[in-house]
C-alpha cells in the first residue's frame, strides 16, 4: 500500500490482498459482464468520440466467473453503502449474489451517456446508458443526500476532464455527483477496481478519504500520477463540468 497523502492510498495488485478490512462506503467499477467482452471483438478498428480507438479488448477478464466471490468481499468490507457499475444484463445477477452475501438491495441507477457511441452496423439501437447497483450493507437504517431526487444521472462520457487512457473510463463530474449524493466529507471510500482513478481523483476534490486497488501496472502509475497531480494543485482541480439538464437533449 502506498500513501500518497493523509487519508489517500493506492495499492498495485489484487484487492484481496491489499489488507483492506473496512470502509464507509465502496464505489467501484468492477470488469464488465462477459457479453459486452465479446462484443468487443467485433468493434475493432472503430474509434470514441474523442478520437480514441475502440480496442478489440478490454485488457480483463468478464465479470461472470468471479461475481458472487466478489460480491461477498464487497459485503463483508463496506460499513455503507456500495455502488457497482454494471451493464443491464448484469444487474439482476449482481442483485442475486448481493443479497445472498448479506447486502440489502436497494434501486439500480442509471448513468445516460448523451454521447455514447452509435451501433455502426445499424442493426438496432446502440447502448445510451449504463447501471449502477446500489445496495446497503451497514447496519440500521440506510441514508443518503439526494432527499427524493431520481437515480439518473446524466454526464458526457468525453468530456474535457477525460483522461483516455483506460477504456471504460467514468467521467469526473459523474463520480463528484455520486459522492455527493451518496457519503460525507471525511469518508473513507474503498475502489477495489480503480482503473486510472477517477473516482480518487472525485475522493480529493470533496474531501473524502480513499483507498483505491488495481492490478494492472499501467493503469495503476496512470492513477497514481492522476491523483498525485491533483494533491499538487491549490486550487484542487478546475471546477466540476456542469451536470446536462434534460431539456437539452430533446
Amino acid at each position: 500500500m502506498e500513501t500518497l497523502a493523509d487519508g489517500i492510498a493506492v495499492y498495485q495488485g489484487d484487492y484481496r490482498d491489499a489488507g483492506v478490512t473496512a470502509c464507509d462506503h465502496i464505489i467501484t467499477d468492477p470488469p464488465y459482464e462477459d457479453e459486452l467482452h465479446n462484443a468487443m471483438g467485433r468493434d475493432k478498428d472503430r474509434f470514441r468520440n474523442d478520437g480514441g480507438p475502440v480496442s478489440g479488448e478490454l485488457g480483463f477478464i468478464g465479470i461472470n466467473s468471479q461475481r458472487a466471490e466478489i460480491a461477498r468481499d464487497i459485503v463483508n468490507v463496506s460499513n455503507g453503502w456500495t455502488l457497482a457499475f454494471s451493464l443491464a444484463e448484469g444487474v439482476r445477477a449482481w442483485r442475486d449474489d448481493l443479497q445472498a452475501a448479506g447486502a440489502k438491495w436497494d434501486t439500480t441507477l442509471a448513468w445516460i451517456k448523451p454521447d455514447s457511441r452509435p451501433r455502426f452496423n445499424g442493426q438496432g439501437p446502440a447502448r445510451g446508458f449504463e447501471c449502477i447497483c446500489v445496495v446497503w450493507c451497514g447496519k440500521g437504517y440506510r441514508s443518503w443526500n439526494g432527499g427524493g431526487k431520481r437515480g439518473i444521472y446524466t454526464h458526457l462520457t468525453n468530456g474535457a476532464s477525460r483522461h483516455g487512457l483506460h477504456p471504460t473510463e467514468k467521467p469526473l463530474s459523474l463520480m463528484c455527483e455520486l459522492l455527493i449524493d451518496f457519503t460525507k466529507p471525511g469518508d473513507l471510500i474503498f475502489d477495489p477496481f480503480m482503473g486510472s482513478g477517477t473516482t480518487g481523483l472525485a475522493c480529493i476534490k470533496l474531501g473524502r478519504k480513499f483507498i483505491g486497488c488495481e492490478i494492472d501496472p499501467a493503469y495503476y502509475q496512470a492513477a497514481k500520477e492522476r491523483m498525485s497531480a491533483a494533491l499538487d494543485q491549490t486550487d484542487m482541480f478546475t471546477p466540476i463540468p456542469e451536470r446536462l439538464k434534460q431539456g437539452r437533449l430533446i
